[in-house]
């Protein structure tokens, strides 16, 4: 889950058509990186199944996905959300709308790590979907997300992943990250932005290159890049000091349910950032917003 949060954060500078860069040398972070709805949505997704007391019980797990999501989403309400999920957080009674938009992949990533089979990984992404992408396309979206994430996270090579991917849910993943990359443009469909993450993480060689491939597809990058995030995690872990990265740019309530998950099922330690890293987030608060001079490059480059 701290893969699709760092793919969310990294991501959220370069989001929309006017911002997309189309490169994978870019700064990791900036004073314009922040957590997006993918990130509220993703936290709100594992709390839910969290606070289920009984997971088997389809009807309790959709309750409080629907509680869960509501409760966050009102919270940081100008996080970024799409205009029917924005009315479907406020609505006197919530109902699905058919959607098929990729919110229902970037959001899924923690069920992938709950449970212990293919097949209840892919039972709750169906859950966690249909409270409000009940099209059959965002269920697919999602489900694959949460298929190639616990298949890299039990060790399973990329050839495999791809070939399960393909065979249970059509997409193709036989493109290039270079052929997709020049005429890839902003767009919130599962199935124009599911397969595409999936191909920055099988062409990623570690996990931030998969970040930085990611990024440089363009488009809904954000989203994108979260969901590659969230696949590339399972596949090459990530160390402290990613996660500590994701922690400092969350409010204190936010973080609270991403160290809750952690510890239940993760491995969290609690220990100092890398000094230089330590040093970099300081500089990089205390000149936030600045700008050399007679320039516009960020003051932290310097």
């Amino acid at each position: 889950m701290f893969g699709a949060i760092l793919g969310d954060i990294i991501g959220s500078p370069y989001e929309f058509d006017c911002n997309n860069i189309k490169t994978k040398n870019f700064p990791l972070f900036s004073q314009k990186s922040h957590f997006t709805d993918d990130t509220v949505m993703t936290l709100a997704v594992a709390k839910a199944f969290m606070d289920t007391e009984d997971v088997s019980d389809d009807k309790a797990v959709k309750a409080n996905l629907v509680a869960s999501m509501r409760e966050l989403g009102t919270a940081y309400p100008d996080a970024g959300y799409g205009g029917r999920f924005s009315h479907w957080l406020t609505a006197e009674k919530p109902k699905p709308y058919h959607s098929y938009g990729n919110g229902s992949a970037m959001r899924v990533s923690s069920v992938a790590w709950m449970f212990d089979t293919i097949e209840e990984v892919r039972r709750a992404a169906r859950l966690s979907a249909e409270v409000t992408h009940n099209h059959s396309e965002g269920i697919k979206g999602a489900e694959a997300t949460a298929s190639a994430i616990f298949l890299a996270r039990k060790g399973y090579v990329k050839h495999y992943i791809q070939k399960y991917i393909e065979t249970e849910f059509g997409y193709d993943l036989h493109r290039t990250c270079d052929e997709i990359r020049p005429d890839y443009h902003h767009v919130e469909s599962c199935q124009e932005t599911v397969p595409e993450a999936i191909i920055a993480f099988l062409e990623g060689e570690s996990f931030e290159d998969v970040i930085r491939t990611a990024v440089s597809l363009g488009g809904d990058c954000d989203t994108l890049t979260a969901i590659a995030g969230s696949i590339a995690e399972g596949y090459y872990g990530i160390d402290e000091d990613w996660k500590k990265a994701a922690l400092w740019h969350l409010p204190e309530d936010l973080a609270q349910i991403l160290r809750r998950f952690d510890v239940t099922y993760g491995v969290f330690q609690e220990r100092p950032l890398n000094p230089v890293h330590e040093a970099m987030l300081f500089a990089e608060k205390a000149h936030r917003g600045q700008k050399r001079k007679g320039t516009d490059i960020d003051y932290i480059t310097h």
